[in-house]
């Protein structure tokens, strides 16, 4: 079989059982939107979106495309568009994964980084910010995905009926979060027609408003939080919570806890939204006292987060990895050299090498170690200096380049020894008893700060 384009391919998402992750009584269902074209779920309500607004005629050819996201919105209209033939410009706050953006990117479409930390009225919240390039920009048309018809009925006329379909019409919960509420709606408005004993989980980032709203019909002060696509500071015009029955709040720390487990135990790579998911639905089903049959999603790949919450060092720097601690310096150390994620190099390696290495870690300087004693430090300057515009002399070796001036702190030095060091130009090199233990640079010593309890 032969498909003309790639956005033939949207939809049809496979759905697979849960089969070592305890489920309580119940049978729990993924449903495998991270197998779109796009990586994700919202490759449905980007075609729908685009589609409808080409038969209303208000994206007409020539026209350009504007839109805010926090992402996979962005992802799938960014794969429409370019298939299609409009330009693009996507609004997207700062918290957005690189490997969003980098995709983005590389499907041509224009990238406005934004402030994520303000809200509705402020001129660099995202929404608002689209909406303004919109109105400034000639024949643009502008997705607003937020109050956008279209984004309900991707999901009413083919997530709901293939979820149907494929448990055949034996649903009785299904766990969604919201972010723009296209899912929970247009899902509602097929199972209310469908399957009206069918209830509704919502699944929500604690600091999100929304499982508030679902509780108490109202909502304060929106907090803060570091899953992407799902989680809200206000109701979105398009939400229908009239069959949601109970909600939970997620945590950061359960989201990328629960996707952890997802891909250890069932080989799923999944976001940080899915992983919400999947702890809302896994605490679901554990509470029921009779078997039940209970569907929620993975709404994209985990492909997109492995600078994230994939990244060791990011989940040590966020505050959810927590590294052994021993006192001294060395709990300031996030790469331990005996964990081997030291990034260092050998005297005897080509500076070519060595220098791939620090751009591939982003990092401007290196311990040179031998049998894990520090030797040297390479740093850019010495790369300069060596290299000196001529490609030839990458070839030469690292002792070659390298400093072998090296200042060396103990694990018992104190903070002011540590902020000398900084003061002089210098990374901390830990040394205990000749033997490297790793370094410190000022990043690590603010994230360390950020990290701490805040007093009562």
């Amino acid at each position: 079989m032969q498909d003309n384009s790639v956005l033939s391919l949207i939809g049809n998402t496979p759905l697979v059982r849960v089969s070592h992750l305890d489920t309580g009584p119940c049978e729990l269902y993924l449903k495998l939107e991270s197998h779109n074209p796009g990586g994700s779920i919202k490759d449905r309500i980007a075609l729908t979106m685009i589609e409808a607004a080409e038969r209303d005629g208000k994206l007409k050819p020539g026209g350009a495309i504007i839109e805010a996201t926090a992402g996979n919105t962005g992802l799938g209209l960014a794969l429409v568009a370019a298939q299609k033939g409009y330009p693009l410009t996507l609004v997207v706050p700062d918290k957005m994964s690189r490997e969003k953006i980098l995709h983005l990117q590389a499907l041509g479409a224009r990238v406005v980084l934004t402030r994520s930390d303000v809200g509705k009225g402020h001129p660099e919240y995202y929404q608002d910010m689209a909406a303004r390039i919109a109105s400034e920009t000639p024949g643009a048309y502008y997705i607003d995905q937020f109050n956008n018809p279209a984004n309900p009925l991707a999901h009413e006329t083919t997530t709901g009926p293939e979820i149907f379909r494929q448990m055949n019409g034996e649903v009785d919960a299904v766990v969604v979060g919201v972010g723009s509420s296209g899912t929970l709606t247009g899902l509602t408005s097929f199972f209310r027609a469908q399957s009206p004993a069918t209830a509704f989980v919502l699944a929500d980032p604690v600091g999100s408003v929304m499982a508030d709203y679902v509780e108490t019909g109202s909502f304060g002060q929106a907090g803060s939080w570091l899953i992407e696509g799902i989680g809200e500071d206000f109701i979105p015009p398009l939400t229908d919570l009239s069959m949601v029955k109970r909600a939970f709040r997620i945590s950061d720390q359960e989201s990328f806890d629960t996707a952890q487990q997802l891909l250890s135990s069932e080989g799923i790579l999944a976001g940080s939204s899915s992983g919400a998911l999947l702890a809302a639905a896994l605490r679901y089903c554990r509470e029921q006292t009779e078997p039940k049959r209970v569907v929620t999603l993975v709404c994209d790949s985990g492909n997109k987060y492995l600078s994230k919450m994939y990244n060791r060092d990011w989940l040590v720097d966020q505050g959810m990895l927590r590294l052994p601690e021993v006192g001294g310096l060395t709990d300031l150390i996030v790469r331990r050299h005996q964990d081997g994620s030291t990034v260092s190099c050998h005297p005897d390696e080509p500076l070519n090498v060595a220098y791939q290495r620090m751009r591939l870690h982003d990092v401007s300087q290196m311990p040179v170690l031998d049998d894990d004693k520090v030797v040297g430090v390479l740093d850019e300057w010495d790369l300069l200096l060596s290299v000196h515009g001529e490609p030839e002399n990458f070839r030469q070796t690292v002792a070659t380049a390298m400093s072998g001036h090296v200042r060396t702190l103990s694990p018992q030095a104190s903070l002011q020894d540590l902020l000398q060091v900084f003061n002089d130009g210098h990374i901390a090199l830990i040394v205990d008893k000749g033997r490297y233990l790793g370094l410190i640079t000022q990043a690590d010593l603010l994230s360390f700060w950020r990290r701490q309890p805040r007093a009562a």
